[in-house]
């Protein structure tokens, strides 16, 4: 299906309040103020004031997430990828001039950020015309009102700019996404699969996340028994088949048994919910954690631990943006 888009204006007068598109041009009125404000503030004479100007800027990053985690999938439902393609390298774009601000804010380098921040403005200036008169016009033709209520769901763990939760649309009771089950129409079969949190998957493809996943994963449930681990390719410590059922307290060492339950002990009372160490073992450097496993209702189901070799992500520094496999 190929969408034509066209650019013209978005009637924002005709949206009821709490709208998606209408949260978006809020949003602008609070950046075009702090654009303002930052164009007319010196950071050669006034670095603290631009800095928190800066940050309040900074908070730009949710809309950009909005956009990139609701907007754009609903848009690719109807056939539009463009903004999928063109804009997350906008916003790519934006972040990385973010990034070189606060690396001269770091840097204590006021020259540099006076230098730096017209390159800024002049970007987040030239994305929300693209909104305002392609992305938001061109998006209220293609999506229908039930995608505006499932999108403005979505939207509640995101977040938004505004200094208040914005109000609802069309005054729905907010469903937490975990608690949400209404059937949607999705790109991909739901034969033999099961629903979590959030998502389908299919017992093979649970399987499979556990046996690719790069840690060690035991589950110990409410009764103190060892229910689930995972076969990965490259285990930290030895498992077996013969562990599943036995209780944790026969899986370690007498030196640590007392640890163990100490820590098993304090997650049943609710007065702990993680526990970690390291240790050296075999030359490599291993991350074990403890987390307690509850339910909605905040009772105890048990204990989840994780190991994970972390040797070569201690040795890990800057950055690595390029893939290298060449």
């Amino acid at each position: 299906m190929k969408i034509t888009t066209m650019t013209k204006t978005a009637n924002t007068t005709a949206l009821p309040d709490g709208h998606p598109i209408w949260i978006y041009f809020q949003e602008k009125q609070i950046i075009e103020n702090l654009l303002e404000e930052i164009k007319a503030v010196n950071p050669l004479i006034d670095l603290p004031k631009y800095t928190n100007i800066f940050n309040q800027l900074l908070t730009i990053e949710k809309r950009f997430a909005r956009k990139e985690n609701q907007l754009f999938p609903f848009l690719e439902k109807k056939g539009w990828v463009g903004p999928s393609q063109g804009m997350w390298s906008f916003h790519d774009n934006l972040r990385e001039q973010f990034r070189l601000i606060q690396y001269y804010l770091k840097m204590n380098n006021p020259e540099r950020i006076e230098t730096n921040t017209p390159f800024l403005i002049d970007g987040i200036y030239r994305l929300m015309n693209v909104e305002e008169n392609v992305l938001f016009p061109n998006a209220l033709e293609l999506l229908a009102e039930n995608d505006w209520i499932e999108m403005r769901k979505g939207e509640e763990e995101i977040g938004w700019m505004l200094s208040q939760t914005p109000p609802p649309f069309l005054k729905e009771e907010y469903i937490h996404p975990s608690e949400d089950f209404t059937v949607r129409e999705l790109p991909f079969s739901l034969e033999n699969t099961s629903h979590y949190d959030e998502g389908y998957m299919t017992v093979e493809q649970v399987n499979l996340l556990f046996r690719t996943m790069p840690l060690d994963l035991t589950y110990v449930d409410e009764n103190d028994k060892v229910i689930f681990y995972n076969r990965g390719e490259e285990r930290v410590f030895p498992r077996s088949a013969g562990i599943i059922g036995r209780e944790v307290k026969f899986c370690h060492p007498p030196k640590s048994v007392g640890t163990v339950l100490k820590i098993l002990d304090e997650f049943r009372k609710g007065t702990q919910n993680e526990s970690s160490f390291w240790i050296n073992y075999k030359e490599r450097l291993i991350y074990i954690r403890y987390f307690a496993v509850r339910d909605a209702n905040k009772n105890y189901k048990g204990v989840i631990e994780m190991s994970q070799d972390i040797t070569d992500i201690k040795k890990i520094e800057g950055e690595k943006r390029l893939l290298d496999w060449e």
